[in-house]
């Protein structure tokens, strides 16, 4: 039944979310389907490969499923589903300090890859660690989940001009942080 409501667009099958529970069941699914894997990269980046980040992605999930039909006007999926997990993802973090567990880095490293770029990734992925929140969120928001500086704006609520700065500052940063391994590995 689903296969059906994969020509639809986000807007029909909203629309299809407040109806019967067959027709809701198959069209959640579609956008499921269109939208996990967005979910599922940005609460990982944020909250590292753990339970913690695991937790968050099904929650942004139900939490969607349980006030999307209360929606009236329209609106972007996407960015709706960004800002649930956001949400989630700053709360659990102000629960609790993060820190990037071995697993997660693990879990990105593939058996046939060189010592030499695990180590770049490792580096990489602590130098964003490093990064003060709102320019670690920012740069995540465009380098992993591939939005628009509008979206990261309206998604974070703050100006285009200071997202488009936000990320270029965590670029600068990153590559400040890197500069003296990158020296060592050439």
């Amino acid at each position: 039944m689903s296969s059906n409501f994969t020509k639809y667009n986000d807007e029909e099958l909203v629309e299809y979310l407040k109806g019967n529970q067959k027709d809701a069941s198959a069209a959640f699914r579609v956008l499921y389907d269109r939208y996990s894997s967005t979910v599922h990269a940005y609460c990982v980046k944020v909250l590292g490969y753990s339970d913690d980040a695991e937790d968050i992605f099904q929650e942004t999930f139900i939490k969607f499923y349980k006030n999307v039909t209360n929606q009236t006007t329209k609106f972007n999926i996407k960015g709706y589903l960004l800002t649930i997990a956001r949400n989630l993802s700053l709360n659990a973090k102000r629960n609790k300090k993060q820190t990037v567990s071995e697993e997660y880095l693990e879990f990105l490293y593939e058996e046939n890859q060189k010592y030499e770029q695990k180590e770049l990734l490792d580096l990489v992925n602590r130098a964003i660690d490093l990064l003060d929140e709102e320019y670690k969120e920012a740069y995540i928001l465009k380098e992993y989940n591939g939005l628009e500086y509008s979206e990261i704006a309206e998604l974070t609520g703050i100006t285009i001009s200071n997202a488009k700065s936000r990320v270029f500052r965590a670029k600068k940063k990153i590559r400040d942080i890197l500069q003296p391994y990158l020296k060592e590995l050439t």
